[in-house]
């Protein structure tokens, strides 16, 4: 929770500054003000505020149009037959809200000036990224200020607590304290999942294990196959398996069907032993490393490779590694929701400044000899959920407690809550580097693994996805990698978010996705541009990608009858142990 306190301290030493200006104020408020203990001490004194202030004509306007809706407001619910508000948030949808004139005037308050508090966010003259942290704050705090998250306020929650005698409850004090031992919200039931059972249940093997991570090679599903097999390099911050859900909605088991050879990195879940790893380690020891056994195994000098999101960024950090030595591993690579170049990263920008980097560094970076940490994987998952909060934390306040209700399985909320930990110093590095200095996409920047990284030195054909809707990988940010690659790039625009774009089966025959039919080398520089030019067409886009693939496979050959090889024999049977460490 680290992050969404600071991005509060942020956004209130902000609106401050502003309220003042706005009030009239001579000058903004010195750098170092903050209001004051008891002791008349300033204990956020170091903190710099940024400038911002209102436009007077806007701000009149804001103002003008709030009490004329306050005002209309409240002759409706004062008149002798009070007319109930029409209500358009999901919140309030139900019966009970609208039917009882005291509840939906409630309802109808709070969403006005709900609405005003982020008008007044979007008027607000400030940098952009002060403004965002503004808004972050608001966001949050009308969600949890909304009457239906209040068991006083909200009739449907009253209403339940009638009609089971109590019982939502007793059975809502007991969710509370079950989610406080776990440390998150529960969004599933988690009792109807097991990995390996009935989640990432693809056949294959582990072929290779090390501190950091299993490689597990995945039984073919037709009789002939590609030569060149295909590594899979998935976010290092969650599992595997969002690639290989269920037999319908599996990467996995897709590209097994179009006569791929798979191998999937499934990195374990980082703890005490393994806290001083770095990420030179996650590169070398892992990216790399499977890699070369990858190549091994199947007997093939170059082989493609795909990374999704994080997975991303580090397989394309290991083939600058790899160009920088002289290698050449690759004859293709996959970006799905990859960043390479880090100018605009989204909301998640409003968690990252100096200050909360050094304050990583110091407490699990091991810098200055400190001893090392971990990154929690609970904090991630935590983290995300608040990117959202409407709908993956008060939605689950509400029905879990204020109900007593237990979530309905989904196997995509049990892989969200099933995060995964990392190693404070390589997470630190990557913080540092990649969110906050912008250093990978500069070429000779940054050294890793002892190599001055460039990633211009990637010279193959590259496959870029990004999703439209994505608010942690924004797609034209994905669209940025593609000036920094030196080879033929194809790039496909999805419809929808982050996982959601992504894990979009064709039999579902759903969305729809954008793409340009022309020269692959000759990209526009700007994603807007090539918006301007692509053709939308419906369904999945993992057709278009397999297409692709299949240029760089190399020709048909039989499989082999079993998996691994006399150096890499088979371990256990997918997906493995590292998959089943749970924070």
């Amino acid at each position: 929770m680290q992050q969404i306190l600071d991005a509060w301290t942020s956004a209130w030493r902000n609106a401050m500054n502003a309220a003042q200006q706005a009030q009239g104020a001579a000058a903004p408020m010195p750098n170092g003000w903050w209001p004051h203990a008891a002791n008349g001490a300033a204990p956020f004194g170091a903190f710099k505020l940024p400038n911002a202030s209102f436009e007077p004509a806007r701000l009149q306007q804001l103002q003008a149009d709030y009490s004329r809706d306050a005002l209309e407001l409240l002759r409706g619910a004062t008149d002798t037959a009070p007319k109930a508000p029409e209500l358009k948030d999901r919140r309030f949808s139900s019966d009970a809200w609208k039917t009882t004139p005291a509840y939906a005037f409630t309802a109808a308050w709070y969403l006005l000036n709900a609405r005003y508090l982020h008008e007044l966010v979007d008027a607000i003259d400030t940098d952009p990224k002060t403004r965002e942290r503004i808004r972050f704050a608001v966001q949050q705090w009308t969600a949890a200020t909304s009457p239906s998250n209040f068991l006083a306020l909200n009739p449907d929650a009253q209403n339940a607590l009638l009609e089971s005698h109590g019982e939502s409850l007793r059975q809502g004090v007991m969710n509370l304290l079950g989610d406080l031992t776990r440390g998150k919200i529960s969004q599933t039931d988690e009792s109807r999942f097991v990995v390996g059972r009935n989640l990432a249940t693809t056949e294959g093997s582990v072929v290779f294990e090390n501190e950091l991570f299993q490689l597990i090679q995945y039984k073919p599903h037709t009789a002939s196959v590609r030569e060149r097999p295909l590594l899979i390099v998935p976010p290092c911050i969650n599992k595997f398996y969002i690639l290989d859900l269920q037999p319908e909605n599996s990467l996995v088991a897709y590209a097994l069907d179009q006569g791929q050879q798979v191998f999937l990195v499934s990195w374990r879940n980082g703890d005490a032993s393994i806290a001083h790893k770095t990420w030179d380690d996650y590169i070398d020891d892992g990216v790399l490393e499977a890699i070369d056994t990858v190549r091994s195994i199947s007997g093939r000098e170059q082989i493609n490779t795909l990374g999704f999101c994080i997975g991303g960024t580090m397989l394309a950090t290991a083939l600058a590694v790899a160009a920088a030595r002289g290698e050449h591993p690759a004859s293709s690579m996959t970006l799905l929701t990859a960043m390479l170049d880090f100018s605009d990263t989204g909301v998640l920008d409003v968690f990252v400044d100096e200050a909360h980097v050094q304050m990583r560094e110091q407490t699990i970076g091991g810098k200055n000899g400190a001893v090392p940490g971990v990154m929690r994987g609970v904090e991630f998952a935590n983290t995300f959920s608040f990117l959202r909060p409407n709908d993956l934390v008060w939605n689950y306040v509400v029905d879990n407690y204020l109900k007593g209700r237990t979530p309905a399985p989904f196997d995509l909320l049990f892989w969200n809550s099933d995060s995964t930990s990392l190693p404070g110093p390589a997470y630190a590095w990557y913080l540092r580097n990649t969110y906050l200095e912008n250093k990978l996409r500069e070429p000779g920047a940054l050294t890793v693994c002892s190599e001055e990284v460039d990633l211009s030195r990637i010279d193959v054909p590259t496959f870029i996805y990004g999703s439209r809707e994505d608010h942690i990988v924004p797609w034209r940010t994905a669209y940025a990698s593609v000036p920094l690659l030196s080879g033929p790039i194809t790039f496909v625009l999805g419809a929808s978010g982050h996982i959601a774009g992504v894990i979009n089966p064709p039999s579902k025959n759903k969305r729809s996705f954008w793409s340009v039919e022309t020269d692959a080398k000759h990209l526009p520089a700007d994603a807007d541009e090539w918006f301007g030019v692509a053709d939308e067409k419906p369904g999945s886009w993992w057709p278009t990608w397999a297409g692709w693939l299949d240029q760089f496979g190399g020709k048909k050959v039989k499989p082999r009858a079993q998996a691994g090889s006399a150096e890499f024999p088979a371990i256990e049977p997918a997906p493995g142990r590292y998959v089943q460490q749970r924070d």
